[in-house]
């Protein structure tokens, strides 16, 4: 395991399938690896990757889309977008968890909606990706939880499984998409940022509610 690549946000993995339906929902179930747990293409398959236990210095929880006996199909945070990996149940090294919420964005609208148990807690006009760097469709999840040291546009970031299609870098990272605010509330309802969902203040308290691992089906 020591010599496979790590499925982090800052990789590029080679070898595993995508998404078989990023479109659908995925239920709500999410896990959690103790340790890292290696990644394989097809249940029982070599291991060509390890998901770590925490992300971003955050522990990490990813979405269930797929079950089979003894194997569970999550979503990975790597590149490219709707990469999916096949990890297994035993060995005492997974928790598991039901996320309530899902997070929908609809671009062309440049509308988020929360919902839990299927329940809309609140939808806010947002502002998404510009033409030349659009925010990527498909389902995702909630990656991590961060406070910058200095808030220079959002008291917080929230990353997500996925990554900018038009950029292979972005302030000196890889290119990760996330939900943040903005002071500006003129951007809200447009179509200006590099890849990144601007929300307002009070969608960004309702955001930091929701666990991660919390699906984000974001459509065009």
């Amino acid at each position: 395991m020591a010599k496979l690549p790590q499925a982090t946000t800052y990789t590029n993995l080679h070898g595993l399938p995508q998404d078989p339906d990023p479109s659908a929902d995925t239920g709500g179930t999410v896990v959690h690896p103790t340790a890292a747990l290696s990644v394989s293409a097809t249940p029982g398959g070599p291991a060509v990757a390890v998901l770590p236990s925490t992300e971003l210095g955050n522990p990490t929880w990813v979405p269930v889309v797929g079950t089979q006996p003894g194997w569970q199909r999550v979503l990975l945070p790597s590149r490219p977008n709707h990469t999916a990996g096949w990890i297994t149940t035993g060995g005492g090294k997974l928790q598991t968890a039901t996320s309530p919420y899902v997070v929908k964005v609809d671009t062309s609208t440049r509308r988020l909606t929360l919902l839990k148990s299927g329940q809309k807690l609140g939808t806010w006009t947002v502002a998404v990706g510009a033409a030349k760097t659009p925010t990527p469709t498909g389902r995702t999840f909630v990656l991590a939880s961060l406070v910058p040291s200095k808030a220079t546009y959002s008291p917080l970031i929230l990353p997500l499984g996925a990554h900018s299609e038009t950029l292979d870098t972005f302030g000196g990272g890889p290119g990760t998409v996330a939900f943040h605010g903005w002071p500006q509330k003129s951007v809200f309802g447009k179509a200006v940022t590099n890849g990144c969902v601007r929300v307002p203040s009070d969608a960004l308290t309702q955001l930091s509610k929701i666990p991660l691992g919390t699906p984000v089906l974001i459509t065009g």
